[in-house]
């Protein structure tokens, strides 16, 4: 019975101090996570069928890269060349 009384207290303290580590090994949020807080922020004063729709395509997106984005400027600036004309521009355009 002593013995008891003696190893209880001991697995207390370990079990105490073990509980008290958790936190610290918490894991970073994934990046879905991460995305779910942007938009639920985003979201704000959405309501209904409004946000539901809002949330779907905020999930949804997807960073546009770098040679996305060029693409698009190219394009807009190529506007109502045709032909060998709008090839030569967006090539030299894209290698900008």
């Amino acid at each position: 019975m002593k013995l008891l009384a003696l190893i209880a207290p001991a697995l207390l303290c370990l079990s105490l101090a073990h509980a008290a580590d958790a936190p610290a090994t918490a894991k970073e949020p994934t990046k879905q996570q991460s995305k779910m807080v942007q938009c639920n922020k985003d979201a704000e004063g959405k309501k209904g069928d409004e946000r539901k729709k809002f949330m779907s395509e905020c999930l949804k997106a997807k960073p546009a890269n770098p040679q996305q984005e060029k693409m698009k400027a190219c394009n807009k600036e190529a506007e109502g060349k045709k032909g060998d004309e709008r090839k030569k521009f967006m090539s030299e355009c894209l290698k900008k």
